[in-house]
């Protein structure tokens, strides 16, 4: 089994990319074994001394460390576990998705722009977002505001105020003149 790894904008979060589904459908993101409990992928993960955070896609599994914890000594013990889980046959989560995508909280007045701000999200940032190891999911729209959760290498990442700003705000702005701001929550 050969399994690639990118960097990503986060220098905290590397993408490891198994040459195999990971959850095919949906995304799942632990921020702690506690968790993680569902996923036994995720645990053998958090079983490695330093991960901080696991994220699992499509097709890819973003991993973040603990600051003081350098790749080098922490690369072959995630490619290892990564192996390990592949050679037991368990599914990367037991029972159901654990995607938490959401309807989000908005007024139903608003529905037709919230729904205008979802296709978008959709079709044109979360491909790009999970690209880069991570995804970005609608949590809200207010008085103008649209609020977005950032999960995997997004959390965190020194550049998501930018990428937040400058290329998901601008891009909602111009198709959607309701919107005002979007904020990461």
């Amino acid at each position: 089994m050969f399994i690639q790894t990118e960097a990503t904008p986060n220098p905290a979060t590397l993408k490891f990319i198994p040459g195999r589904a990971v959850l095919g459908a949906g995304t799942a993101d632990f921020r702690s074994q506690s968790d993680a409990a569902s996923s036994p992928l995720a645990q053998r993960l958090f079983d490695v001394d330093g991960v901080e955070g696991v994220f699992l896609g499509g097709d890819f599994i973003s991993v973040t460390k603990c600051g003081d914890q350098a790749w080098p000594h922490l690369k072959p013990a995630i490619l290892g576990a990564i192996m390990d889980h592949y050679l037991s046959g368990q599914p990367a989560i037991d029972g159901t998705s654990h995607d938490e995508a959401e309807d989000g909280d908005y007024d139903p007045q608003d529905a037709e722009t919230v729904a205008m701000i979802k296709e978008l999200l959709e079709t044109r940032v979360r491909p790009a977002v999970a690209h880069d190891g991570g995804d970005i999911v609608f949590h809200g729209f207010r008085d103008g505001v649209v609020s977005l959760h950032m999960r995997g290498a997004c959390s965190g990442c020194p550049s998501s105020t930018a990428t937040l700003r400058g290329g998901i705000e601008n891009l909602l702005k111009h198709f959607c003149p309701e919107v005002r701001e979007v904020v990461a929550v």
